[in-house]
Protein backbone atom coordinates (compact mmCIF):
# COMPACT_ATOMS: atom_id res chain seq x y z
CA UNK A 1 0.00 0.00 0.00
CA UNK A 2 2.60 2.25 0.73
CA UNK A 3 4.14 2.18 -2.54
CA UNK A 4 0.77 2.82 -4.10
CA UNK A 5 0.43 5.70 -2.08
CA UNK A 6 4.19 7.11 -3.26
CA UNK A 7 3.42 6.18 -7.17
CA UNK A 8 0.17 8.84 -6.63
CA UNK A 9 2.34 11.53 -5.75
CA UNK A 10 3.34 14.18 -8.47
CA UNK A 11 7.34 13.34 -8.78
CA UNK A 12 9.92 16.66 -9.60
CA UNK A 13 13.44 16.26 -10.48
CA UNK A 14 16.21 17.93 -8.87
CA UNK A 15 19.74 17.74 -9.92
CA UNK A 16 22.66 18.35 -7.99
CA UNK A 17 26.08 19.47 -9.62
CA UNK A 18 29.52 20.90 -9.31
CA UNK A 19 32.66 20.78 -8.29
CA UNK A 20 34.04 17.26 -6.16
CA UNK A 21 34.09 18.03 -3.02
CA UNK A 22 31.81 21.38 -2.89
CA UNK A 23 29.40 19.62 0.00
CA UNK A 24 26.70 18.58 -2.52
CA UNK A 25 26.18 14.66 -1.27
CA UNK A 26 26.45 16.84 2.77
CA UNK A 27 23.64 19.18 1.36
CA UNK A 28 21.69 16.24 -0.28
CA UNK A 29 21.83 14.15 3.37
CA UNK A 30 21.47 17.18 5.34
CA UNK A 31 17.98 17.60 3.73
CA UNK A 32 16.72 14.40 3.46
CA UNK A 33 17.94 12.78 6.51
CA UNK A 34 18.59 15.96 8.70
CA UNK A 35 22.43 14.24 9.17
CA UNK A 36 25.97 15.53 8.68
CA UNK A 37 29.07 13.50 7.93
CA UNK A 38 32.40 14.87 8.18
CA UNK A 39 34.18 12.72 5.98
CA UNK A 40 31.36 11.41 3.29
CA UNK A 41 33.66 9.73 0.14
CA UNK A 42 33.06 11.38 -3.30
CA UNK A 43 30.17 10.32 -5.05
CA UNK A 44 31.37 7.53 -7.45
CA UNK A 45 28.56 8.18 -10.61
CA UNK A 46 25.54 9.35 -9.23
CA UNK A 47 23.69 9.34 -5.88
CA UNK A 48 19.64 9.36 -5.54
CA UNK A 49 17.51 9.85 -2.95
CA UNK A 50 13.83 10.34 -2.73
CA UNK A 51 11.91 13.14 -0.58
CA UNK A 52 8.33 13.58 0.13
CA UNK A 53 7.50 17.59 0.89
CA UNK A 54 4.21 19.56 1.04
CA UNK A 55 3.72 22.82 -0.57
CA UNK A 56 1.03 24.63 0.25
CA UNK A 57 -2.08 21.91 -0.07
CA UNK A 58 0.14 19.87 -2.62
CA UNK A 59 1.62 16.55 -1.50
CA UNK A 60 4.41 15.62 -3.61
CA UNK A 61 7.62 13.62 -4.13
CA UNK A 62 11.44 14.52 -5.22
CA UNK A 63 13.77 12.37 -6.85
CA UNK A 64 16.88 14.24 -6.33
CA UNK A 65 20.31 13.44 -7.98
CA UNK A 66 23.81 13.85 -7.02
CA UNK A 67 26.27 13.70 -9.81
CA UNK A 68 29.98 13.04 -9.11
CA UNK A 69 31.94 16.42 -9.57
CA UNK A 70 35.04 14.83 -10.82
CA UNK A 71 35.86 15.14 -14.24
CA UNK A 72 36.39 11.15 -14.93
CA UNK A 73 32.95 11.00 -14.47
CA UNK A 74 31.63 14.07 -16.61
CA UNK A 75 30.95 12.34 -19.69
CA UNK A 76 28.50 9.45 -17.85
CA UNK A 77 26.43 12.69 -16.41
CA UNK A 78 24.70 14.00 -19.28
CA UNK A 79 21.93 11.35 -19.42
CA UNK A 80 20.76 12.54 -15.86
CA UNK A 81 19.56 16.05 -16.61
CA UNK A 82 17.61 14.60 -18.74
CA UNK A 83 13.50 15.50 -17.44
CA UNK A 84 14.95 17.53 -14.61
CA UNK A 85 12.99 20.56 -13.58
CA UNK A 86 15.53 22.17 -11.42
CA UNK A 87 19.16 22.14 -10.92
CA UNK A 88 21.30 22.54 -8.21
CA UNK A 89 24.68 24.20 -8.56
CA UNK A 90 27.07 24.32 -5.71
CA UNK A 91 30.11 25.75 -4.72
CA UNK A 92 32.61 26.25 -1.92
CA UNK A 93 32.95 29.47 -0.62
CA UNK A 94 36.22 28.39 0.60
CA UNK A 95 37.51 27.33 -3.39
CA UNK A 96 37.32 29.95 -5.26
CA UNK A 97 38.20 27.32 -7.96
CA UNK A 98 34.86 25.47 -7.60
CA UNK A 99 33.01 29.42 -8.09
CA UNK A 100 34.86 29.86 -11.36
CA UNK A 101 34.16 26.21 -12.76
CA UNK A 102 30.82 26.88 -11.89
CA UNK A 103 30.37 28.50 -16.23
CA UNK A 104 31.63 25.18 -17.47
CA UNK A 105 28.81 23.37 -15.49
CA UNK A 106 26.54 25.75 -17.00
CA UNK A 107 27.40 25.36 -20.20
CA UNK A 108 26.76 21.51 -19.87
CA UNK A 109 23.63 22.27 -18.15
CA UNK A 110 22.19 24.48 -21.37
CA UNK A 111 23.92 21.57 -23.89
CA UNK A 112 21.90 18.47 -21.96
CA UNK A 113 18.90 19.98 -20.05
CA UNK A 114 15.96 18.79 -22.34
CA UNK A 115 13.19 21.08 -20.59
CA UNK A 116 13.06 24.43 -21.43
CA UNK A 117 12.93 27.36 -18.70
CA UNK A 118 14.68 24.68 -16.44
CA UNK A 119 15.29 26.31 -12.72
CA UNK A 120 18.62 26.65 -11.69
CA UNK A 121 19.74 27.40 -8.05
CA UNK A 122 23.18 28.93 -7.37
CA UNK A 123 24.14 27.50 -3.69
CA UNK A 124 27.29 28.94 -1.87
CA UNK A 125 28.11 26.73 0.24
CA UNK A 126 30.32 25.61 4.06
CA UNK A 127 29.89 29.60 4.90
CA UNK A 128 30.28 27.81 8.36
CA UNK A 129 34.02 27.83 7.47
CA UNK A 130 36.26 31.01 8.35
CA UNK A 131 38.55 31.08 5.15
CA UNK A 132 36.67 32.50 2.53
CA UNK A 133 37.72 33.26 -0.48
CA UNK A 134 34.16 34.26 -2.60
CA UNK A 135 31.94 36.45 -1.50
CA UNK A 136 28.31 36.66 -1.14
CA UNK A 137 27.72 39.51 -3.66
CA UNK A 138 29.80 37.59 -5.88
CA UNK A 139 27.77 34.61 -5.78
CA UNK A 140 24.76 37.16 -6.01
CA UNK A 141 26.46 38.92 -9.02
CA UNK A 142 26.85 35.78 -10.65
CA UNK A 143 23.35 34.55 -10.12
CA UNK A 144 21.72 37.07 -11.68
CA UNK A 145 24.04 37.10 -14.49
CA UNK A 146 22.61 33.76 -15.06
CA UNK A 147 18.97 34.07 -14.33
CA UNK A 148 19.64 31.86 -11.10
CA UNK A 149 17.92 31.58 -7.47
CA UNK A 150 20.58 32.05 -5.15
CA UNK A 151 21.37 31.24 -1.92
CA UNK A 152 24.33 30.86 0.74
CA UNK A 153 24.54 27.47 2.87
CA UNK A 154 25.91 25.25 5.43
CA UNK A 155 25.15 21.70 5.48
CA UNK A 156 27.21 21.16 8.55
CA UNK A 157 25.22 24.24 10.57
CA UNK A 158 22.14 23.69 8.65
CA UNK A 159 21.79 27.13 7.48
CA UNK A 160 20.65 27.73 4.02
CA UNK A 161 19.73 24.11 3.05
CA UNK A 162 15.97 23.71 3.35
CA UNK A 163 15.80 27.15 1.95
CA UNK A 164 17.81 26.16 -0.95
CA UNK A 165 15.63 22.71 -2.12
CA UNK A 166 12.34 24.35 -1.20
CA UNK A 167 12.75 28.14 -3.00
CA UNK A 168 13.79 25.81 -6.27
CA UNK A 169 10.50 23.59 -6.26
CA UNK A 170 8.46 26.86 -5.81
CA UNK A 171 9.72 28.41 -8.30
CA UNK A 172 9.25 24.71 -10.54
CA UNK A 173 5.86 24.61 -9.41
CA UNK A 174 5.36 28.54 -10.32
CA UNK A 175 6.60 27.96 -14.30
CA UNK A 176 3.94 26.02 -15.93
CA UNK A 177 6.15 24.99 -18.62
CA UNK A 178 7.32 22.56 -15.96
CA UNK A 179 4.66 21.71 -13.83
CA UNK A 180 1.09 21.96 -15.75
CA UNK A 181 2.30 18.47 -17.94
CA UNK A 182 0.06 15.71 -18.55
CA UNK A 183 -0.67 13.17 -15.55
CA UNK A 184 0.27 10.19 -17.81
CA UNK A 185 3.62 11.92 -18.37
CA UNK A 186 3.69 12.70 -14.65
CA UNK A 187 3.37 8.57 -14.63
CA UNK A 188 5.83 7.57 -17.08
CA UNK A 189 8.39 9.72 -15.35
CA UNK A 190 7.71 7.58 -11.68
CA UNK A 191 7.57 4.32 -13.42
CA UNK A 192 11.37 5.25 -15.28
CA UNK A 193 11.92 6.65 -11.62
CA UNK A 194 10.86 2.91 -10.18
CA UNK A 195 12.70 1.08 -12.48
CA UNK A 196 15.97 2.73 -11.88
CA UNK A 197 15.63 2.68 -8.26
CA UNK A 198 14.43 -1.24 -8.32
CA UNK A 199 17.70 -1.69 -10.87
CA UNK A 200 20.37 -0.46 -8.51
CA UNK A 201 19.02 0.68 -4.76
CA UNK A 202 18.96 3.55 -4.07
CA UNK A 203 22.79 4.25 -4.86
CA UNK A 204 23.74 4.27 -8.67
CA UNK A 205 27.12 3.84 -10.05
CA UNK A 206 28.51 4.53 -13.47
CA UNK A 207 31.85 3.26 -13.19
Amino acid sequence: MARESTLSLPTLKLLLVGDSAVGKSSLLLRFTEDQFEPCLDPTIGVDFKVKKMVVGDLPLQLAIWDTAGQERFRTLTPSYYRGAQGVILVYDVTRRETFVGLESWLRELEMYTTKQNVVKMLVGNKIDKPDREVDRKEGLQFARTHSMLFIEASAKMKEGVQGAFEEAVVRILQTPELWDVRREGVEMAEDRMLQEIHGCGSYCPLA
